[in-house]
């Protein structure tokens, strides 16, 4: 029954073939596995619980700040897409559209949700008339399609992805300027304490904002081959989509005004960016918090030992449920090596083993898929030993991550060694403003605009653009992006 095993190993090597290793490490660990329609994934379990983790940690803390779960149509009617100008242009390449029903032409076509701002904003429209319906904090768990003609990439570059959108309505700038520091705050947080990862999170330029918003935030990634890649973000749109869409109330005064807005997003590219930055050569390597499985119990015995081992196995298996997730691997017809493999590629962060050995000394042996570090812990003390070396891979995956950041963030002022070092993390340099600078760069380089952190944009004074040399006015992270 073993000579299924090659199926779990991996011939590309993450510092070599970053591309095909991130491919075989997706589908060899069983975590996704591809669909008949290219750009759409099929989620396996263990990928559909990190899922699931993320929207459910998010969501509560979403409800915590005061915004309400609904749902809006999946279909949007083209008439609607069209009444945002700067929206519906920055969208077009990308939209799928229904045009028939059975063998009937439709006689408006509709397009498949590629974001919901247009199908909201109508209902918005009609629900809001004074500053007491206001704020209205919405968000909608759902998916999109956006038919990227470039090569796709699983969770990275997709035609269909599941995310949140936040959607609010305010009185007052003020109100929804406040906000983005709540919604950022959350994002920031889930990235921290459940998928173990750092990034940089600042305004993008004009250039690289959300189609018809005023004012794009982003926290952005640096990827193991030197690329970066946007997360979660925060769109300041003003009053661009309530002027389209009369989203109008009467202010405390009498006054009618239009509404402040802005929208927000949480995406599965998240779980590739984990799943890159974790994982090595031997397999996925998981943050505890998001594995479906954190402990497998691997029995090891002979014919004589089976019963008793197995036994114990089950009283460890006992001992940890109310600490951990754990699963007995009590398969008979593979062996310790090859389930070792298997579970090692499926990045389950802890093996315990028990065989005779270990029953006889009344221990359990831990072995850490992070580090591959063994230990070996009394009975009495698995839970407590469990729930420690859970939280140490987690700070310990979460550490090196943010060693790899910071190490991959390089303060450039010649545009020669912006050539060079371009492609290899976050260039930071001094930028005039420019859009014409911008696009040179980007046409020159292969590199466009991140975004500018706030807490830098102080080093701007006195620095002359990295490209035309005038006097800069922010300090931007350049780099190569997916």
């Amino acid at each position: 029954m073993e000579d299924d095993g090659e199926k779990f190993m991996l011939t590309a090597k993450k510092s070599e073939d970053f591309s095909e290793w991130y491919t075989q490490i997706l589908i060899n660990s069983e975590f996704v596995d591809y669909s008949s329609v290219s750009g759409m994934l099929v989620y396996r379990p263990d990928s559909y619980f990190v899922w699931e983790t993320i929207q459910s940690v998010t969501d509560r803390m979403f409800k915590e700040a005061g915004i309400l779960n609904a749902y809006f149509p999946l279909l949007i009617p083209e008439r609607l897409l069209l009444k945002e100008k700067e929206h519906v242009e920055g969208f077009s390449p990308e939209v799928a559209w229904v045009t028939h029903a059975g063998k009937s032409e439709l006689s408006e076509r509709l397009a498949i949700r590629p974001t919901s701002e247009t199908i909201m904003y109508e209902s918005f429209a009609k629900w809001i008339r004074s500053w007491r319906d206001l704020p209205l904090q919405l968000n909608i768990w759902n998916t999109v399609v956006r038919w990227e003609f470039r090569h796709p990439t699983p969770f990275l570059r997709g035609r269909e992805f599941l995310w949140n959108e936040g959607h609010s309505a305010f009185a007052t700038l003020e109100e929804a300027e406040a906000e983005r520091g709540v919604i950022l705050g959350i994002y920031q947080k889930v990235l921290r304490e459940y998928l173990a990862l750092p990034g940089i999170m600042g305004r993008k330029t004009d250039s690289e904002k959300f189609a018809g918003a005023v004012a794009t935030y982003s926290i952005e990634h640096v990827m193991p081959d030197g690329r970066v890649i946007q997360g979660p973000d925060h769109h300041s749109d003003g009053q661009n989509f309530s002027r389209a869409f009369e989203i109008k109330f009467l202010d405390r005064n009498g006054n009618s005004d239009y509404a402040y807005q802005n929208t927000y997003a949480i995406s599965t590219r998240e779980i590739g960016v984990m799943v890159a930055t974790h994982s090595d050569d031997k397999g996925l390597v998981i943050p505890p918090r998001l594995a479906r499985i954190q402990v497998v119990i691997v029995p090891i015995y002979n014919k004589s030992s089976r019963d008793s081992v197995l036994q114990y196995s089950s009283r460890a298996l006992e001992s940890m449920k109310g600490t951990a997730r754990v699963h007995l691997d009590d398969r008979e017809e593979y062996s310790p090596g090859w389930k070792y493999n298997q579970w090692e590629i499926k990045g389950v962060p802890i093996r315990a083993e028990i065989g005779k050995r270990e029953l006889e000394a009344g221990s359990v042996v831990l072995v850490r898929r992070d580090t591959g570090q063994k230990v070996a812990v009394p009975f009495e003390r698995l839970a407590v030993e469990v729930a420690s070396m859970l939280e140490a891979i987690h700070e310990s995956l979460y550490a090196r991550a943010l060693d790899f950041l910071n190490s991959h963030i390089f303060h450039v002022d010649d545009y020669d060694d912006f050539r060079k070092k371009i492609g290899s993390g976050f260039i930071q340099s001094p930028w005039c403003g420019s859009p014409d600078c911008e696009a040179k760069i980007k046409e020159e380089t292969g590199g466009k605009t991140s975004n500018m952190p706030p807490e830098i944009q102080s080093q701007a004074s006195g620095r002359k653009c990295i490209y035309c040399g005038k006097p800069a006015r922010h300090i931007v992270n350049f780099a190569r992006s997916y």
